[in-house]
């Protein structure tokens, strides 16, 4: 910048040269101021310096849509973390609100409950893999189940081996499975005293299997009112009935 100075400050010297010996006249001299200017303004003509901050404002949107672009990925991100822990939360309070299962009763001289005498040893591999549930360890329980169904398959307390070992899988955070082991027990035990409890059971494992199985979840709580209307699940499944047609 400082050489355009210098070379519009000889131009205007050898104008003024040229002036004061009448060798230019008033046009040349207008003529000459202009290309001075122009030099001194970084030699750009008007159409140049506008396409040059067309440009600059072009490069300048450019950054801000990235910008926003990026923006938009964080908030999607949040919103979507946002939804997970509602729902978990939700979750949590249904599973919180539902009353805690009741434990069949373990007669002192071994008696079952469906029945069919059960030996002390059923009983023993029964209490230790209840044991492992009360515990929290939900691989222990599941392994123990199932040896104890394994083993002893027509014992008294094998309808509540099954389920217990349904609830050790839901847990575990297994839903599918539970969802297996949850009908199975229905499956097997129709008319027993876990059936309704383990059908409301399948419907909320189908629920924290996401809103894809809504419709599933929908079915087995509408059988436990339909097939079970007298049980205490009854009146729950209703309930979830109605927040699924809520949204």
């Amino acid at each position: 910048m400082q050489n355009m100075g210098k070379v519009g400050a000889s131009l205007m010297a050898g104008l003024a040269i040229a002036w004061t010996t009448a060798c230019v006249t008033p046009a040349e001299h207008r003529k000459l101021q202009r290309r001075v200017h122009m030099l001194e303004n970084g030699g750009a003509s008007g159409p140049t310096r506008e396409r040059t901050r067309v440009a600059d404002l072009g490069a300048r949107l450019d950054t801000l849509e990235i910008e926003l672009r990026r923006l938009n990925g964080r908030l999607e991100e949040s919103e979507h973390r946002t939804r997970e822990a509602l729902g978990e939360a939700r979750a949590a309070r249904r599973e919180a609100a539902q009353p805690a299962a009741a434990e069949p009763p373990l007669a002192p001289d071994g008696a079952g409950v469906g029945g069919s005498e059960s030996n002390s040893a059923d009983l023993d591999a029964y209490r230790d893999a209840r044991a492992a549930w009360s515990d929290g360890d939900a691989d222990a329980c599941i392994d123990r189940f199932r040896n104890f169904l394994q083993t002893y398959p027509s014992s008294s307390y094998a309808e509540n081996a099954s389920y217990w070992m349904a609830d050790c899988y839901f847990k575990r955070g297994d839903f599918k499975t539970a969802v297996l082991r949850f009908d199975d027990v229905v499956a097997r035990y129709p008319d027993g005293t876990r059936a309704p409890d383990a059908l409301y059971r399948q419907g909320e494992a189908l629920l924290r299997l996401g809103p894809g199985y809504g419709k599933a979840a929908g079915k087995a709580f509408e059988r436990v009112v339909q097939e079970y209307p007298n049980s205490a699940r009854a009146t729950e499944a209703q309930k979830q009935l109605e927040l699924l047609r809520s949204g």
